[in-house]
């Protein structure tokens, strides 16, 4: 009887669910305290966050690089306008509306382009029409062997070559349709391209005010006028661009033209105007501009295409190497060193995002660009110099 009741007294000890008051029961889990659980609600909301921004970052960059293209034109457009924007500003000074400026700017460039195409057309097509006419004369008397044609035919011995591989000529020739069609496909997405690029230039020019006005009002006072500042020295950073750009290009097309001239080659001005035009793309405009102006020389006589290549060369290395990067230097005020770097940077990662066509787009943005951040870190270096000296000035 009193083993049975020790027993009963002992369970009850045991499941007894309200010990002492202060005592915590052997089987409930030990309590933090507060301290211990607000840190660990912050570093789960900090680790939330964080991965938040992550999933967010990839899905934005994954994003980006799908639009890679369209975002490419954008750029180029966004650079078009900030160099037509002074120039349009220009005509608002007077009584002129900025949409009147901003077509009469348009207006203007597409007349000069269309001058230039057709001074490059017309003599392209008068000799092209021009063989077509003498192309049976010259057929026929390379066929009697006479003539320069029918001369280097019978010295070649390629009368007797065409008749033992007409198969092979055939078959070859079938197989220039895909090249022939890939070609003709990049050149109709270049004028697609180039079209869209003015479009969008044409009304980022028109809406600019309303769009800078939306943006900078958003921000405080102080805030909006940092942000005009550095929009203002952007735009001319991207005209002083320009300018080198141009004083390059009006070089390197009268050291062509003086030297075209000088061994009598014929369309020296045309080839001359070509040459300064496809220079505004940096390093590797000057070699494309070359090769219609060497092969013309090298038609007119075998002196006028060695001169011409030579003259090409030295000159390509003194501007790639000296010219440019001193010309930069001094009109977008960066280290001839850096602008250097920035070319070729800006035409990797152009290449990268669009082959050929985001490499020029690369090369050419690079200068400005690397101008645009050397902005917009001297202003931020500038505001924080400037809020360390205000808060060590002493109140009253």
């Amino acid at each position: 009887m009193c083993d049975a009741g020790r027993a009963v007294g002992l369970t009850v000890a045991v499941s007894d669910p309200d010990p002492a008051p202060g005592r915590r029961p052997w089987w409930a889990p030990e309590e933090q305290p507060d301290a211990a659980r607000a840190i660990e609600r912050v570093v789960l909301r900090s680790a939330l966050r964080v991965a938040l921004v992550a999933l967010a970052t990839v899905a934005v960059a994954t994003l980006v690089w799908r639009l890679r293209a369209l975002v490419l034109l954008l750029l180029v457009a966004i650079f078009v306008a900030a160099l037509l924007d002074p120039v349009v500003r220009l005509l608002t000074r007077g009584r002129i509306s900025r949409g009147s400026a901003v077509g009469a700017v348009y207006l203007v460039g597409l007349v000069a382009t269309g001058a230039l195409v057709y001074l490059f057309l017309h003599p392209i097509i008068g000799s092209a029409t021009t063989f077509a006419r003498e192309l049976p004369g010259l057929v026929h008397q390379a066929q009697r062997g006479k003539g320069l044609l029918g001369r280097l035919v019978t010295r070649l011995h390629l009368l007797s070559f065409v008749k033992t591989h007409a198969p092979e000529l055939e078959s070859l020739i079938s197989r220039l349709g895909k090249p022939a069609l890939s070609v003709g496909r990049t050149v109709v997405s270049g004028v697609v391209s180039a079209a869209t690029i003015i479009v969008v230039s044409f009304f980022l020019l028109l809406e600019a005010p309303r769009l800078a006005s939306g943006i900078l009002g958003s921000l405080r006072p102080e805030r909006e006028e940092l942000a005009r500042r550095v929009v203002h020295d952007m735009i001319r950073q991207v005209t002083g661009f320009m300018l080198g750009n141009l004083a390059t290009s009006v070089i390197a097309g009268l050291v062509v033209y003086v030297a075209l001239q000088a061994t009598g080659v014929p369309f020296a001005g045309v080839l001359a105007i070509w040459v300064g035009l496809v220079d505004f793309l940096p390093m590797i405009g000057g070699l494309l501009a070359g090769v219609p102006a060497v092969g013309v020389a090298f038609l007119h006589s075998v002196l006028a295409g060695v001169v011409t290549i030579v003259v090409f060369l030295v000159y390509q290395q003194i501007e790639n190497h000296l010219l440019y990067p001193v010309v930069m230097s001094r009109t977008v005020r960066l280290n001839p060193l850096l602008v250097l770097l920035a070319v070729l940077v800006g035409a990797e990662i152009g290449a990268v995002v669009g082959s050929t066509f985001g490499g020029l787009c690369g090369a050419l943005l690079a200068v400005p660009g690397a101008g645009a951040v050397q902005v917009v870190a001297r202003a931020a270096l500038d505001d924080r110099r400037r809020r360390a000296r205000v808060a060590t000035v002493p109140d009253g």
